[in-house]
Order: structure tokens, then C-alpha cells, then sequence
């Protein structure tokens, strides 16, 4: 029973310096954890001016009268018209395309009440399509001539003007990411470097959109119509930082 104090006391101080490395080794742990959170988000930016690649002129044109054969008759008349303008400013027959025709009898509308000044309206579609978005555009500039030929332009295509359309999005993705994510990393040194940490590793990275913008960023510009367009990405990076 003698040494019974001894035993208990080597028990204790046993438990005690269990309870001690313990308590260190869990710290450390947290501590580690802790600094291991240390991170910090930045966002680099890339722009680039692109020309478009791609034009397509929807035109819309209408003829109206009473007499349906004549009606379409006189629509045919414009569609050539249409066909030899473009031809005339240099695009090929092929890259005009004929679209939707469409028959309204105003008389066979059920709702309709009262006289009709016209009962036939008859409206075509055509389409250009081509890569020479210059040609398109000097065209364009001279739709007047249709308008003198007699050719009735509807408003809401053919009166609007041309749409460009840029496709080579691909082709730079590349070396648009690459600037971007280096543009990241100079914002993330200067933050690290201006709080006293270093710069670890990639925590984690998100590519961002492109976004397809007018060069020309006045109110009520809208990018389709403009032949230059801003094409932009913004990556978001978060890096590691170390002390």
C-alpha cells in the first residue's frame, strides 16, 4: 500500500501530460486550419475590339390590293427588285435567300366589321447572308433606291437595317483567358504585398461569360448593329495567401 500515492501520482502526471500534447497537437491543428483559410478573391479583365464576321439583312416587304393574283404578282415584282439591288451592290444571287410568304384576307377574318380599303396582304420575306459585313453595310446605306422603286419596306425588318454578328468567339478565347487570369494574379501580389503575406496557390477559379458589347457604348446603341464590338471576359481567382 506503500507506493498506492507513488502509482497515483505517476497516473496523474501521465494523464496530465496526455491532456497537455493533446491540447497542443489539436491547436496546432486549429491554428493551421485557420491559416489555411487565409485567401483572397480578385477578378482580372480582358477586352479586345473584334470586327464582325457575319451579316444578315432580313428584308420585309408588303403589297396590298383586292385582286389576290395581281396582289402577288406585284410582290413578285419586288422581290426581284429586292434581288437585283443586292446583286447591283455586289452580292451574289446565291446569298439571297427567299423566305416566308405570307397570305392575310382581311374579309376572313371573323372580328373584322366595317369596310377594308384592301382586302389582300401579301408579305415576303428575303434574306442576305454574307461574310463581306462591308458590302452589307454600303448597301445599306442606299436602301432608299427600293424605296424609289416602289418597293414598301416593312419597319419592323427590312426598314431596320442589318445585323452583324461576330462567330469567331473561339478563336481568342484563348489568349483572352490567359490575360485575364494574369491581370488576376497582378491584383492578388498587390493585395498579398500590401498586407504582408505572400502568394500561394489556386484555391479555386472561375472562368466568367464573355459578353459581346458595342465598341461604341452610347445610349440606344445595340451591339448587333455595329460592325466593331468590345468582346470582354472577367475571371474570378482565388489565391492562397501564406505569411
Amino acid at each position: 500500500m506503500s507506493d498506492s500515492p507513488l502509482k497515483l501520482f505517476v497516473a496523474a502526471l501521465l494523464v496530465a501530460v496526455g491532456l497537455a500534447l493533446g491540447g497542443y497537437f489539436i491547436g496546432k491543428g486549429f491554428v493551421e486550419g485557420r491559416l489555411g483559410d487565409r485567401f483572397v478573391t480578385v477578378r482580372g479583365l480582358a477586352e479586345t475590339e473584334v470586327k464582325a464576321d457575319l451579316a444578315i439583312w432580313p428584308m420585309r416587304f408588303v403589297a396590298t390590293g383586292d385582286d389576290l393574283t395581281k396582289v402577288h404578282a406585284q410582290l413578285a415584282a419586288d422581290a426581284d427588285k429586292v434581288v437585283q439591288f443586292m446583286v447591283r451592290h455586289g452580292l451574289p444571287r446565291e446569298a439571297v435567300e427567299v423566305q416566308s410568304l405570307e397570305v392575310t384576307d382581311l374579309l376572313a377574318q371573323a372580328y373584322r366589321s366595317g369596310p377594308v380599303d384592301s382586302r389582300f396582304i401579301l408579305t415576303q420575306v428575303l434574306v442576305a447572308r454574307t461574310e463581306n459585313v462591308d458590302l452589307i453595310a454600303s448597301a445599306s446605306q442606299r436602301v432608299s433606291e427600293l424605296v424609289d422603286a416602289g418597293v414598301v419596306l416593312s419597319a419592323e425588318w427590312g426598314a431596320g437595317g442589318p445585323v452583324y454578328l461576330f462567330t469567331g468567339l473561339n478563336d481568342v478565347k484563348p489568349e483572352m483567358i490567359a490575360e485575364a487570369t494574369v491581370n488576376a494574379r497582378l491584383a492578388a501580389e498587390q493585395f498579398a504585398a500590401d498586407s504582408g503575406s505572400r502568394l500561394g496557390g489556386i484555391r479555386r477559379a472561375n472562368q466568367g461569360l464573355f459578353q459581346i458589347l458595342p465598341r461604341d457604348n452610347a445610349p440606344d446603341m445595340q451591339e448587333h448593329k455595329q460592325i466593331n464590338k468590345t468582346l470582354r471576359v472577367v475571371t474570378t481567382v482565388e489565391y492562397y495567401l501564406d505569411q
